[in-house]
């Protein structure tokens, strides 16, 4: 089979004109058109000069795929039936569509008279918002002639658009004028109105004979940022001949739980939720996601949304996962929502039995940093272990084989994404309160009070007395939530100082607010002698503490954690 049915050159205002009278439309998933009018401008010039400007690629569309959109500015598509889907161009296309047509946000102008006045084109080239007075007083054409100002929608039937539009300018004058008018706006056309006129782009047309699979290949690395069409955006379209329309049930899903736009769940993992639990042998790999069936989607759509809500409302409830920034692992909710898909929604004990190990498995991937590589195999083994262990007592291997070293906290900074928001959480969990309202913390007050994580010992403090390392400063040990009123207050003071403030605030429940972010209270508190190390040394205590209480680990291992990479999510 021949891949390419031509790759001849089309000339422009035929290009532009396929696209005016729809024989020319995008995929309904293309993206919206972006560019800034000074870029259309500069593409302008360089048609006028016969520079290259790229190449368009298409295919011819006998098969109807993907839905199809007209072009920005365009006339609708309605029943009009097309010939062609631009794969690589639309922002070329578009942008030229609009300047040379007269629609869209701007318009674009020629100064004749500089052109007279032996300017180059570049100069004489500008565009104005659609909607300014400016704009509207010169689609009159008694002021076009008086200004000598040529709209470039004048240019859409070619050179015999300005050729009429030159005679009617030049008519408004006298004998003398108007030859020497019409003798400058013949130089004007034939150096400048012609070369656009005869411009042509290479354009590469696919046979009607090529593939879907190959057009989605073509789709996701042919786009006007470079970034690759993402796998939801792919299956859109390729579900959408058979009336499964992914962005609405997308948008119902987002309406009917807030939780998942809450947190800034990308649908992706949805779909890798679906290819998890619609399988004998669960995998989400992407080649499996881009494989998966109408019947799968149907069927398991909305109980994997389910699922998913559910599932957070386990983490922001339970585990006190409040803010999309706190979760440890994005990767971690496709599996969540399967299992969550798979169980069901038991209304016995068992309900309460499942959250209990749920909660365990996530405490665990969390500290046990599981899903730092190979976030979907380690997806496809969970699933599977985890609804088995709802059945039984067959731990997963991701909670059996859980250790962790205390030891390693005293290196855990935020580039330790796991570990570092697991342990946020679990300060949450505690009940962490506020300290200028003394309320405990929840998301929404988070994001009223200016509350982020900050250091205990300012790190400007510790670097004046000799804790030179950033680690050291910077680590989960040394950090809490603290609002950003109080967070400036304590500036870069010693512990001893501030807290001395605080606690001179009358009615302040100056230990009950220490001890919610495990922190030490009591006289012999080594922030009230600013003692750094004794302060590390409590508190890594105490955090340890709290970790074998959610993971149900016992003992640390000898084995430090790996903590020197980054996360990739």
């Amino acid at each position: 089979m021949n891949l390419f049915e031509d790759t001849n050159p089309r000339a422009l205002k035929d290009l532009l004109s396929e696209v005016h009278n729809r024989t020319a439309v995008l995929p309904d998933f293309q993206r919206d058109f972006v560019w800034e009018p000074g870029a259309t401008q500069e593409l302008i010039v360089s048609i006028a000069n016969n520079y290259p400007a790229g190449s368009i690629l298409r295919v011819r569309d006998a098969k109807r795929v993907f839905a199809a959109r007209e072009f920005e500015g365009a006339p609708l598509l309605g029943d009009a039936k097309h010939t062609f889907l631009v794969l690589d161009g639309q922002q070329r296309l578009t942008s030229l569509y609009q300047a040379f047509y007269g629609v869209g946000e701007h318009r674009y102008y020629l100064s004749i008279g500089k052109l007279i006045e032996g300017d180059d084109f570049e100069d004489a080239i500008f565009h104005v918002r659609a909607t300014t007075k400016w704009a509207k007083a010169r689609e009159d054409f008694e002021i076009q002639a008086k200004e000598l100002l040529l709209p470039l929608s004048v240019l859409k039937g070619g050179s015999g658009g300005f050729g009429k539009w030159s005679r009617k300018v030049a008519r408004q004058l006298d004998d003398k004028k108007r030859i020497a008018l019409e003798d400058a706006l013949e130089g004007i056309e034939e150096k400048w109105i012609h070369t656009i006129d005869d411009y042509h782009f290479p354009v590469v047309t696919l046979s009607d004979k090529t593939e879907p699979d190959a057009l989605c290949t073509i789709f996701e690395t042919l786009n006007r940022t470079g970034v690759k069409l993402s796998v939801f955006e792919l299956l859109t379209a390729r579900f959408w001949p058979q009336n499964i329309k992914l962005r609405d049930l997308w948008d119902k899903a987002l309406a009917d739980y807030p939780i998942i736009e809450d947190f800034e769940v990308d649908p992706y993992y949805v779909l890798q939720g679906i290819s998890l639990a619609c399988r004998k042998a669960p995998s989400c790999k992407r080649s499996d996601v881009l494989n998966m069936k109408a019947f799968e989607i149907t069927e398991w759509w909305d109980k994997v949304v389910v699922g998913l809500a559910a599932g957070l409302e386990i983490l922001r409830e339970d585990c006190k996962v409040m803010l999309p920034k706190w979760l440890p692992y994005q990767t971690m909710l496709p599996p969540l929502a399967a299992v969550m898909a798979k169980a069901g929604n038991p209304k016995t004990a068992e309900a309460g039995a499942q959250r209990e190990k749920i909660k365990r498995w996530f405490w665990c991937a969390v500290f046990g940093q599981v899903y730092e590589s190979s976030p979907n195999s380690k997806s496809a083994k969970d699933v599977v272990e985890i609804i088995q262990w709802f059945k039984d007592e067959s731990l997963p291997e991701s909670v059996d084989t859980f250790r962790f070293d205390p030891r390693a906290l005293r290196d855990v900074t935020p580039r330790q994404r796991s570990i570092y928001r697991g342990a946020i959480c679990l300060i949450l969990r505690g009940g962490a309160r506020d300290f200028h309202t003394q309320a405990v913390i929840t998301g929404k007050i988070m994001a009223q009070e200016g509350i982020d994580d900050h250091h205990v010992f300012p790190a400007a403090y510790l670097e004046r007395n000799g804790v030179t390392l950033s680690r050291n400063r910077d680590c989960i040990l040394n950090r809490t939530l603290i609002d950003r009123t109080t967070n400036q207050m304590i500036s870069d003071r010693a512990p001893s100082d501030y807290l001395a403030e605080i606690r001179r605030t009358s009615g302040f429940p100056y230990d009950s607010v220490l001890t919610s972010h495990i922190l030490p209270v009591g006289a012999g508190s080594p922030l009230l002698t600013d003692d750094y190390e004794t302060y590390l040394i409590w508190r890594q205590d105490k955090l340890w503490q709290e970790i074998q209480n959610v993971t149900g680990v016992k003992k640390a291992t000898d084995l430090e954690a790996d903590l020197n990479g980054d996360v990739t999510e």
